[in-house]
């Protein structure tokens, strides 16, 4: 079971990060011109062109693609349920962990892209084209802290701090949730 458990989580969770990551680069008014932009936009528009259809948007808010995350949340939970107990009785508890593990989820998808962009930074010297995305997309965030934080010694500690402050959030929302954060 434990093998069935990590290929269904590890495969919805790498979805729904495309998916919450095709939401970032239009709040973050990405290049959608880029290889790496064009990649997320093809993996997700055969579900969320015909949803857009259906479901309008809000301001800039692509709120069809948001209620696609969350769905592929509650369904995530739903198959890991099903999967450990082997049936399913459907509770409106799996609507919060669906919507908790979406929050997961996208701090999940902030660590990473910011890990991809500190390791590109070492490497490609601001030739990469996902380099630049990622830049794109961690700017807003690393700028206010840049402001606060002067760079020490040529090195830029934002990144570090922010870091520290998404590992504080997730023991936080380990502490509010409870041992189920771990979990989800």
């Amino acid at each position: 079971m434990n093998s069935m458990t990590f290929l269904v989580s590890t495969v919805f969770d790498l979805y729904i990060m495309v998916v919450i990551l095709r939401v970032w680069l239009q709040l973050a008014r990405a290049d959608f011109y880029n290889p790496f932009s064009q990649f997320v936009v093809k993996a997700t528009q055969p579900v969320v062109a015909p949803l857009r259809r259906i479901i309008p948007s809000v301001g800039n808010i692509d709120l069809a693609t948001i209620i696609f995350a969350y769905v592929l949340s509650v369904l995530k939970f739903t198959c890991l349920i099903l999967i450990s107990n082997g049936s399913l009785v459907f509770s409106p508890s799996f609507l919060m962990f669906g919507a908790l593990s979406l929050v997961k989820a996208a701090g999940g998808l902030l660590f990473w892209v910011l890990l991809i962009r500190a390791i590109l930074s070492w490497v490609s010297q601001g030739n990469s084209p996902v380099e630049y995305v990622m830049v794109q997309l961690t700017e807003p965030m690393l700028a206010p802290i840049r402001r606060i934080l002067p760079p020490m010694g040529g090195f830029d500690l934002s990144l570090l701090v922010l870091f520290l402050i998404l590992q504080f959030a997730n023991y936080l929302m380990g502490d509010v949730v409870g041992p189920i954060w771990y979990q989800l």
